[in-house]
């Protein structure tokens, strides 16, 4: 008696991790789902061939392609099967017949893509390739470019705005008007068609990350400083006050990159890949370029207590039972979500740097380029970039750390405003002012 496969459901999908190997989830009847160690899951189907010969073909990558839409490609090519033919064969065939009449899509885009790759980082060109795939090619890849209308270059992108990823719509969108363009200054087409594609999908308002007024800062703390789950969370939690990094930088961080000595965190721009750890590789966002972190000595106090946790490992910030792999990303938030905080509407852990920036600012003691640097932003001016990348303001940065974290200090019983910190003596606060007085 043959054995019986019961369905997947799209929660077991969703839950699946990556192992140190890749295995599959059976939903019968051939189809499958692959999990591989870098986290990715891809749909399979295993089928037998009109002629008798076993034959493998895939569905694309899950979430992108749901169950139910790897479940209707299965009925699709069994019909096929049904007819005598191979979906495979047939997939070849037709590609070969749109070469003969005339350049496919697929061949053109490839093209572009290897042309541009040589101005783009290696990981960008991957992700552009992976979303042509994924998106484009199963749809218009095999058409002769030169068949192709306006109402055949929307079918992918409505498609990538039914499951509601509008910001891989608008990417994609333009690398199909580039690519057509591409093909009509190379006199491939006569006109292009994708120069109508422009407006059809609108961008998505701009949610800004939940970040509490300064006011509840002494709340905050107490709150943070009162968690009783792991010791690791919360003193992660506090630091991620103190430095305020982005999460990636935070996480993936390695104890090579600290000298608690000195004070200074060097984040890179690329750290050395983890093994199953997706994304593991992200450093700072500003391409090419260090981003130098000066640390507090309040900051570095916590750093030489979470040392003494995670020291004999090479991540600062290492996961409870897997010490060679990171805290989850959502650990500061699920922190923050038993301290008794809305991560949606209140606070999340990406709301420390809002916050940060907002006292900054409202302070009047600093520059706006220090700040801006100092919060890891890129300048979009080439000119002015190039002169803050040698300069980096490091000392007014400097000052600006501890400054950040001894306002803090003075918010742990109750609040003051940072206009009211600011005007008050210090020797930080008098050097400055000093020094600008010099100047001016």
């Amino acid at each position: 008696m043959s054995r019986t496969t019961a369905p997947l459901s799209d929660s077991a999908c969703r839950a699946a991790k990556p192992a140190d190997r890749a295995y599959k989830l059976f939903d019968g009847d051939g189809l499958y789902l692959l999990v591989q160690p870098n986290g990715r899951k891809g749909w399979r189907l295993r089928y037998v061939k009109p002629d008798g010969r076993e034959g493998l073909t895939s569905f694309g990558n899950y979430p992108v392609v749901g169950l139910a839409d790897a479940r209707h490609k299965r009925l699709e090519l069994k019909r096929m099967l049904a007819e005598g033919v191979d979906p495979i064969e047939s997939k070849h065939q037709a590609k070969t017949q749109a070469a003969i009449q005339g350049r496919t899509f697929e061949s053109a885009a490839l093209e572009w893509h290897k042309a541009m790759s040589a101005k783009w980082a290696p990981g960008h060109a991957k992700t552009v390739l992976s979303r042509l795939k994924t998106h484009v090619f199963p749809l218009i890849g095999a058409r002769s470019i030169v068949d192709l209308d306006t109402h055949d270059l929307m079918q992918p992108l409505e498609a990538i705005q039914e499951r509601g990823t509008i910001d891989v719509a608008l990417r994609v969108q333009n690398y199909l008007q580039s690519i057509m363009r591409e093909a009509k200054r190379a006199r491939q087409i006569a006109a292009n068609p994708a120069s109508d594609l422009e407006g059809l999908i609108k961008a998505p308002r701009v949610v800004h990350r939940p970040a509490l007024p300064l006011s509840r800062l002494p709340e905050l703390q107490e709150r943070i400083e009162g968690y009783n789950g792991r010791v690791l969370t919360r003193l992660t939690a506090m630091l991620s006050l103190h430095v305020f990094v982005r999460s990636s930088e935070l996480r993936f961080a390695r104890w090579n990159e600290f000298d608690l000595k000195r004070g200074t965190w060097e984040i890179p721009d690329t750290r050395p890949a983890l093994d199953g750890v997706p994304f593991s590789t992200r450093g700072t966002k500003m391409a090419g370029d260090i981003h130098l972190v000066p640390l507090s000595p309040q900051a570095v106090a916590l750093l030489e207590q979470i040392h003494f946790l995670t020291g004999k490992f090479d991540l600062v910030f290492a996961g409870d039972t897997k010490p060679w792999k990171p805290m989850s990303e959502n650990t500061v938030n699920s922190a923050l979500r038993k301290m008794g905080y809305d991560t949606k509407t209140e606070i999340c852990g990406h709301g420390f740097r809002s916050m940060a920036c907002s006292a900054l600012i409202e302070s009047g003691l600093w520059s706006e380029t220090a700040i801006e640097r100092q919060m890891s932003h890129k300048e979009r001016n080439n000119v002015r970039a190039a002169y803050i990348h040698k300069a980096e303001f490091i000392e007014e940065r400097r000052l600006i750390m501890n400054w950040w974290s001894r306002y803090l200090e003075a918010n742990r019983q109750e609040h003051v405003t940072p206009h009211e910190f600011a005007n008050q003596t210090g020797p930080n606060v008098t050097r400055l002012k000093a020094k600008r007085g010099a100047t001016e």
